[in-house]
This record gives C-alpha cells, structure tokens and sequence, in this order.
C-alpha cells in the first residue's frame, strides 16, 4: 500500500490546560477531498495550522509526504489558504502572484495564467488595497494555486465569495482532486463542501466523532452528519 498523501496519528494541542484537539487520527490519500466540519471553537483551524506546520502537536505525529509539515520538503508541497487573506495590499494583483511565484521557482508567466483563472486579469495591475473583500479572497485562491501544490489546505475557502466565484472555485477544485491533488478544507459552506468531499470529518470540543467516506446522505442533506455523529 503506497503511504497516505496526510497522515494524522493520535495528535492532541493543548492550550494551556484547554485540550483544543483530542486524540485526532485518520489519513488521507491523493484524489481524496476531505470536509472538516465542526461548530465555531471546535478545532478546525488549529488543525488545520498543525497540517500546514504553522503550529506544533503537543503529542502525537503528522507526516505530510512521509514528512513532517515543519520540513521544507513538505511544505513546497502545500497551496495554504489561512483565515488571513496573505497578500500585500500595497502591491498590484500581478505584483503579488509574482513575487509567490518567485518564492516557489515557478514562471511569472504562471501568475498572469492564475489571475485569468480566478477573473482577476482585468485588475492585474490595480493596487490590492482598492479590492473588494470577494476579489481579495480570489487572489489567495490564486496564490494557494499557484506552484501546483500536491496537497491543499483550505480555511473557509468559500468566505466572501458570491455564486459565481464559489462556483469558480468549486471547479479549480474539483480539477485538482480530478488530477490527484489531496484537498482538505473547513468550512460552513455544507452543501459546496458535500459536492466536493469525498470524505466527511466532524470535530466537536476537539475530538474527532466522525471521520468516514462522504455518503449519499450527506449530499441530499448536508445537516445529517451534524444530526447522526453530533452530540445530542
């Protein structure tokens, strides 16, 4: 069996004596799209910052590519969409993507292709600060793009955007997952999340109470895994 794309072995993260995450376990593998779901304060994005290796596991162990997250190896690996947006709000839209583009060895012809994708080339060279909050989240769509990462990471990917731009981002996705990209996102968008997972996790206070394929269920009724795996 070739080695899981994300593996997460018994972590737990304490703040202070706050247990923020609890005994989490499960893997996944390339192709496979995972919908972290969970109330706010249950964990999602400690977890999620522990998989891109901006935080640390106070016990257990999370290998991304037979790696830790913390290894540059790894994390080259990684397209990171945080809550923060990450883009420079002085510089131009072009401006931007080029200097990611340069931090990962790739062309700067690949920023001008990024900015087409995401409907932001008419603005390539318009100062960032004078976007909409829905345009800023696009250009860190494109940034987490970019280098044709092998594993996503995605924190609210959907926050800001209106129909046509989740639309937009619900078919980048579903063509990396298409190429073998392993994708894992949190958010409280259930149903555009239910029509990419292919795995559905549900964390409360912490613990990790569901972690199974995503059913046809889950699809027609995006509150099920809440009412079946949730607490009472």
């Amino acid at each position: 069996m070739p080695e899981p794309v994300l593996a997460v072995d018994h972590v737990y993260k304490y703040f202070g004596d706050y247990p923020a995450l609890h005994d989490v376990t499960f893997s996944l593998n390339g192709g496979e799209c995972l919908a972290l779901i969970g109330r706010n304060g249950a964990g999602k994005t400690t977890m999620l910052k522990i998989l891109a290796g901006l935080s640390g596991a106070a016990q257990g162990e999370v290998r991304l590519f037979g790696d830790s997250p913390r290894q540059a190896s790894a994390r080259r690996r990684i397209g990171l969409l945080g809550h923060g947006i990450g883009v420079y709000d002085e510089l131009t839209a072009i401006e931007n993507l080029t200097i990611f583009a340069q931090l990962y060895g790739v062309s700067a012809s690949v920023a001008r292709h990024w900015l087409e994708r995401t409907q932001l080339a008419h603005v390539a060279n318009a100062p960032v600060r004078e976007f909409s909050r829905g345009m800023r989240q696009r250009l860190a769509v494109a940034r987490a793009f970019l280098h044709d990462p092998a594993l996503l990471i995605l924190d609210e990917p959907f926050t800001a955007l209106d129909d046509r731009a989740i639309a937009l981002l619900q078919g980048l996705l579903a063509e990396a997952k298409a190429a073998g990209r392993t994708i894992i996102m949190s958010t409280h968008q259930l149903r555009e999340a239910m029509e990419l997972a292919t795995h559905v996790a549900l964390i409360e206070r912490g613990k990790l109470v569901h972690f199974g394929a995503r059913s046809a269920e889950m699809l027609a009724d995006p509150t099920y895994v809440y009412r079946t795996f949730g607490a009472a």
